[in-house]
């Protein structure tokens, strides 16, 4: 079972940054396409950015400009680097591939807020 290891969440202000990490424990990492979602209190989970094995990345609209999706083959690691953070932004993270193949793991708390 693959394990999804997070890090870099916390409590920022508005306009502040933070960059998630999400380490994978599996040997095909370079080969799959891996995502950011996030689950805000009493709303579904909804994909934020994806990353292809070739570095492609995609993004949903309201994060466009302010967050970027990056991987590191070598370290099974996937990151996201979020400026400009709003209030609106405040969800729990998660990483998976595309389509979802891991178990989801606790994610990481962001929470942006005065």
């Amino acid at each position: 079972q693959v394990q999804l290891v997070y890090s870099g969440g916390g409590l920022v202000q508005p306009g502040g940054s933070l960059r998630l990490s999400c380490a994978a424990s599996t040997t095909t990492f370079n080969t799959v396409t891996m995502a950011w979602f996030r689950q805000a209190p009493g709303k579904q989970r909804e994909l934020v950015a994806t990353i292809t094995s070739g570095g492609i990345a995609v993004y949903t609209d309201s994060v466009k400009g302010r967050f970027t999706i990056s991987r590191d083959n070598a370290k099974n690691t996937v990151y996201l680097e979020m400026n400009s953070l709003k209030p609106e932004d405040t969800a729990v993270y998660y990483c998976n591939a595309l389509p979802i193949s891991f178990t989801w793991g606790q994610g990481t708390q962001v929470t942006v807020s005065s």
